[in-house]
């Protein structure tokens, strides 16, 4: 997985049967070296020119080529570390790098050559997993949820509390409310690290809030969180979902670098607490994965937004991985599209039906779309 906040690549091994059965596995994360890095933020600003999914302008097929490349590098590098042969892995589900997301046009795209991957790593790999979804009307996005579903099944006992919701601060927070057997709802509900790296990679050179210390000492401009919260996104209807640059950065004279740090943090948490108002019932927990889970203001904020009847847990107090989930979900994903079975519902996407997706590559070269069945 590789995420929009273009810190590194993902890797997670998990054994599953693409339902309810998850044993996880070890993890690890490979920073991006600073050329590629750079490459992956050009490649985002390209990206917003396009019009269609398979285009690949400018010098972004090399970009591609790289992206590719790094990652069969680190899966091979993460197997042999872990002393796990090539052989012994049924499917490599591949996310790729999004660099456009648009579904009010049906439109999204990740770079990444599943084919080449599968040749270099000699396994099947299961890739561009959204499409499918998009062409039966659904957002594209979020796709975890099938895997947080899976992942609730299996709270420990004094953390089994529904309705229970998993919440994913990266670049943009999304959230997933599960309650009973029903299908999970789910949708990306607002900016979540992006805007604050963005600002602070513009305004002070630095990548990212090291720690909290940055918006510790800050304080919140009630003025600049309310321009923010008063957007129609938050109170529109589902199915929703973002692309990293749907909100804008705050403009250079908007404050103190801290003060504007704390405010970009209050509106991730508040933006999160705000995504009761699309549940049938209040939850009882909420737990956090992603980067942002590590920054203090937000989670502050967030427990301070949801009161006092809800829990706020770290994914790591329910014996999750926070840094890995959503790897381990792509893992999980591309068993289940091996095996037909739904990625995504209408409660999480808004497609018409539960479908299932993907692109199945074979290391023969060999290449099949997903089939489509929903078990009984």
């Amino acid at each position: 997985m590789s995420g929009t906040s273009l810190d590194g690549i993902d890797v997670a091994l998990i054994e599953t049967d693409g339902e309810g059965e998850v044993k996880r596995g070890p993890s690890r994360t490979y920073p991006y070296d600073h050329a590629s890095k750079a490459r992956l933020e050009q490649a985002l600003e390209l990206g917003k020119t396009l019009a269609d999914r398979m285009a690949r302008p400018q010098n972004l097929a090399e970009i591609e080529t790289m992206l590719t490349e790094r990652h069969g590098e680190v899966v091979e590098r993460f197997l042999s570390e872990i002393s796990v042969k090539p052989g012994e892995i049924a499917c490599v589900g591949f996310h790729g790098q999004t660099i456009l997301h648009r579904p009010s046009d049906a439109l999204t795209v990740q770079i990444g050559d599943g084919v080449g991957l599968a040749r270099r790593l000699g396994l099947p790999v299961v890739w561009d997993m959204r499409a499918r979804d998009m062409e039966a009307g659904g957002q594209g996005a979020p796709l975890v949820p099938a895997y947080h579903r899976a992942l609730a099944a299996n709270l420990p006992p004094e953390f089994d509390m529904r309705p229970v919701v998993f919440v994913n601060i990266g670049g943009i927070s999304n959230v997933t409310y599960i309650d009973g057997e029903a299908d999970p709802i789910a949708f990306d509900c607002g900016p979540g690290n992006a805007l604050l790296d963005q600002w602070l990679q513009r305004e002070a050179g630095i990548p990212f809030d090291q720690n909290g210390r940055i918006a510790g000492e800050g304080a919140v401009i009630e003025d600049l969180a309310a321009r923010y919260l008063d957007s129609t996104f938050f109170s529109k209807s589902l199915p929703k979902s973002l692309d990293k640059f749907d909100f804008p950065v705050p403009d250079g004279d908007a404050g103190e670098l801290s003060d504007v740090a704390r405010t970009l943090c209050h509106v991730t948490a508040v933006g999160i607490a705000r995504a009761r108002e699309h549940m049938p019932r209040e939850p009882r927990l909420w737990i956090v994965a992603g980067g942002g889970r590590r920054h203090p203001s937000i989670l502050a904020d967030l427990a301070d937004a949801v009161g006092e009847e809800a829990n706020v847990a770290l994914a790591e107090d329910c014996g999750f991985d926070g840094d890995a989930m959503e790897a381990e979900a792509w893992a999980y994903l591309a068993v289940r599209a091996m095996r037909g079975l739904p990625l995504t519902f209408p409660t999480t996407t808004g497609c018409r039906e539960a479908v299932s997706g993907g692109v199945i590559s074979r290391p023969d070269a060999g290449v099949e779309r997903s089939a489509s069945v929903r078990p009984a």
